[in-house]
């Protein structure tokens, strides 16, 4: 049964992420690398979500941990480099390698490929650490935001602003809605308010359907799972939010160039990711997602951002970059 097949109706829990997250052993051990298989999340497209790939690779790489001896067992990880190569498939199992670079006493190194269809579609590098004391520091929240960032209880959530926009269920009374909404509209929009396993709030309003007209190149948005999730393991967390990055960090360069994710002829794909995990952090409490985009040429955008919890604290930053191709 395809993904597709197995889930037809978008309900906001937090059970895609978590079976995107489950690796299964392959079937034939290899003598060489670590290998797994894993199936990505239903979206109402072709084209797998880039997040499902960096998710299960960081998985993938945390697994090869797992039977070591304990000196090497405690490791996690701090930074992770990725490449999309290929389209994932959503509909075709993914398999996983996981090859050990190099084990040291403080620090060891593990790279993960992903393969669909015979071809490579997915490699990262990993870097995993011993938990270490020393001085701290990082950029204040007040001082990388401009004026006061709501509280996310007053932030519409995705199907609240979809629903005002008039893409979603019954439009709020004085919506204009001048055309009515095409059937794949519906089910991207549905899917954007309830199908991806997160609660994500944009400040100020999101651009799925519309351009940002200030054409501001930043964006905040606040994030947590729909549900409380049931490990308490930070290496399940590091990994959920690592898969939940990639669905808004291009949004800044869209804002910056005045497009939208419906935009006619809008063509986007992620194209590389860095990410850099500081200190751990639940998914399940809401987090502050500061982005900001660093440019926009050769139909790239290049953003970067940060995740601060609730109460200031930073927990990862990031970067990536991804295609950006608009109708000339």
């Amino acid at each position: 049964m395809s993904t597709r097949e197995a889930i037809l109706i978008n309900t906001p829990d937090s059970a895609r992420m978590l079976a995107a997250l489950e690796l299964s052993p392959a079937p034939e051990p290899s003598a060489g690398p670590t290998v797994w298989t894993a199936r990505t999340q239903y979206v109402p497209w072709p084209k797998a979500y880039g997040g499902d790939l960096v998710a299960q690779g960081v998985r993938a790489m945390q697994s090869s941990f797992a039977e070591m001896d304990p000196q090497q067992a405690h490791k996690s990880l701090h930074s992770m480099h990725s490449y999309f190569m290929r389209p994932g498939d959503v509909d075709a199992e993914i398999t996983y390698e996981v090859e050990n670079l190099r084990d040291g006493r403080g620090y060891s190194t593990r790279q993960v490929r992903a393969y669909q269809h015979g071809k490579i579609i997915y490699t990262g590098l990993g870097s995993f650490s011993v938990p270490q004391d020393g001085p701290e520091y990082f950029p204040a929240l007040e001082d990388c935001i401009a004026g006061a960032i709501p509280a996310p209880e007053d932030v519409p959530s995705a199907a609240e602003a979809l629903t005002t926009q008039g893409v979603l269920g019954s439009p709020e009374p004085g919506t204009a809605q001048t055309a009515e909404v095409s059937d794949a509209l519906h089910r991207a929009a549905d899917y954007w308010a309830h199908g991806r396993s997160f609660d994500i709030r944009h400040v100020p309003g999101p651009v799925y359907v519309a351009a940002d007209p200030s054409c501001t190149p930043r964006q905040a948005l606040w994030l947590k799972t729909f549900e409380s999730l049931p490990s308490d393991d930070p290496a399940v967390h590091q990994a959920a939010l690592a898969y939940a990055c990639d669905y808004t960090i291009l949004e800044p360069s869209l804002r910056a160039i005045g497009a939208h994710w419906t935009a006619e002829g809008f063509v986007s794909a992620s194209l590389d990711h860095s990410m850099w995990f500081h200190r751990p952090a639940r998914v399940d409490d809401w987090l502050l997602y500061l982005s900001e985009s660093q440019n926009v040429s050769g139909q790239r955008g290049l953003s970067g951002g940060r995740f601060y919890t609730r109460d200031g604290t930073l927990v990862a930053s990031l970067a990536q970059e991804g295609m950006i191709r608009l109708p000339r």
